[in-house]
């Protein structure tokens, strides 16, 4: 990565966004910062800060559970790409996440809510922006471990991913069922199947990674959660070890711009700052086409 460079991230006003967008406006060979979240002050302030940091910062307006509003802002970063205002995307960073606790809740599309933003927002953005991707370039998806029930999940309760057809996945909920984190884990179980699909697809020099920030809780992804559950999840981010944004957010800016991950494709998923290998469940040929087909059919193309 000898010249200039450009990479955008997605979810860039709160937590592990914020940081890793800062931590690649002080990386010595990013110039250009495109940062895409929700319109407002929060976002303005973010842009401010990469630029103080030495970066040009790009920040474009979106709502992640409005696909127009997805169509519109890659329609925007591929201008600034043509006009040469900024080079084209050697990182993509599908970061923002969210977690609805209300499957029944729709995205502005008609698609379960926690299945729109983390997963179908961030294919149509890379679909869209596939052109605009440099020779040899990144595609950083978010992915989480919660795909599976380990030994520490079960004692949580935090429910693993109950795999169904993608179509059904994107169904809101008629009447109270799967709980809003079984919707998160089906999402971050989609993302790995999509990550595996997207390489075979891509043109040779891009590479797909997914990169795990870590169990933190305490994050702006329980935004969404009770009062007194966002309060125990404060508390259990100051216990020594757990991951944090300010630890995990400049790992996700590495992984996506330093040469140490250069060699990353196929999916690679790290956990933090290791290559980790994923469960047998999460690579699955047949899942991965179907999940392909199925998107394509609910992103309406």
């Amino acid at each position: 990565m000898a010249d200039m460079t450009t990479a955008l991230i997605t979810g860039p006003t709160r937590s592990l966004g914020r940081v890793a967008a800062l931590a690649l406006a002080e990386h010595p060979q990013v110039r250009d910062v495109v940062l895409l979240g929700r319109a407002g002050t929060a976002l303005d302030e973010v842009a401010e800060q990469v630029r103080r940091r030495g970066a040009q910062a790009h920040a474009i307006g979106c709502d992640l559970a409005d696909l127009s509003d997805v169509r519109a802002a890659a329609s925007t970063v591929r201008d600034l790409v043509e006009a040469g205002d900024v080079r084209p995307l050697v990182a993509l960073i599908a970061n923002a996440g969210f977690v609805s606790p209300d499957t029944r809740r729709a995205s502005v599309d008609g698609h379960e809510l926690t299945f729109a933003v983390n997963y179908l927002a961030h294919a149509q953005l890379i679909g869209d922006l596939t052109a605009t991707l440099a020779t040899s370039s990144r595609i950083v998806l978010l992915g989480s471990n919660t795909y599976y029930a380990n030994f520490w999940r079960r004692l949580l309760k935090v429910p693993p991913a109950q795999w169904r057809d993608p179509i059904e996945l994107a169904e809101p909920a008629a009447a109270e069922g799967h709980l809003g984190m079984t919707a998160y884990s089906d999402a971050k179980l989609a993302i790995l199947y999509y990550a595996h699909e997207l390489q075979r697809r891509v043109a040779a020099g891009v590479n797909v990674i997914v990169y795990e920030p870590g169990w933190m809780p305490g994050s702006a992804l329980s935004r969404s959660a009770p009062p007194a559950v966002q309060a125990i999840g404060r508390a259990l981010g100051r216990i020594p070890g757990v991951a944090t944004p300010e630890k995990s957010g400049p790992l996700l800016a590495s992984v996506a711009v330093d040469e140490r991950w250069s060699d990353l494709r196929d999916g690679a998923f790290v956990v933090r700052d290791r290559v980790t290998e994923v469960q047998p469940m999460a690579q699955d040929r047949a899942r991965e086409r179907r999940l392909w087909e199925a998107t394509a059919e609910l992103l309406g193309r």
